[in-house]
């Protein structure tokens, strides 16, 4: 199922929609303030494993990320966060940055294993917020990419991209042309803020050397 949104006009008909397919277990790609991405509701284990059976890795090797509507839902998935790793968060929030952060037993069973790092999001995209904002729980995410791990100019058009994925997908939800450029990620699990990958959003702003 193809849902077109636009942006400056988002019908809560068509949120509605998308949340109750989440919450059904379905499994969607949706826009973000990077490249569009494939998603599901946290809570649905299967959902999860459908994408990791889709990425062709186990759920325990994963690396997605959390996607929150805000920085509220961070106290219950992470340990306590440094002042020092809140202040440049808040500045970088919502925004194209993954945050990997120390992770606290809340975390899915299936996801962490013998994982102690989960990656934040809170993406500047007013279409994502307001999907999880109506879920009432973080999305788990990871971007489109083919097998090189290379985010592809035409993952950025919504029609191609339910065009190749409507037959293992449940929706597409067109938000307009995505960015072919990933998030910024930005380690903060150890004692040293480290960026491990630079995409959009500029470092000098958040007082971050590489």
């Amino acid at each position: 199922m193809l849902v077109r949104i636009n942006e400056k006009n988002i019908p809560a008909d068509a949120i509605a929609k998308i949340v109750n397919c989440l919450k059904n277990g379905g499994i969607i790609i949706y826009p973000t303030d990077t490249v569009y991405a494939l998603g599901c509701d946290i809570t649905q284990a299967r959902a999860i494993e459908k994408i990791c059976k889709l990425k062709g890795i186990k759920p325990e090797k994963s690396n997605f990320s959390f996607i929150c509507s805000d920085l509220s839902h961070l106290s219950e998935f992470t340990k306590a966060i440094p002042n020092h790793v809140f202040r440049v968060m808040k500045k970088a929030l919502p925004g194209p940055y993954t945050f990997i952060l120390e992770a606290n037993n809340k975390v899915p069973k299936l996801l962490k294993h013998s994982k102690k790092t989960i990656g934040i999001r809170v993406p500047d995209n007013l279409i994502c917020k307001q999907i999880v904002e109506a879920l009432g729980n973080p999305l788990i995410s990871t971007s489109l990419h083919n097998a090189s791990d290379d985010i592809l100019e035409y993952f950025s058009d919504p029609d191609v991209i339910h065009q190749q994925y409507e037959s293992v997908v449940d929706m597409v939800v067109d938000g307009g042309f995505g960015n072919i450029y990933p998030s910024t990620i930005i380690d903060c699990s150890l004692d040293e803020i480290l960026v491990t990958r630079e995409g959009l959003g500029t470092l000098e702003l958040l007082g971050i050397m590489t």
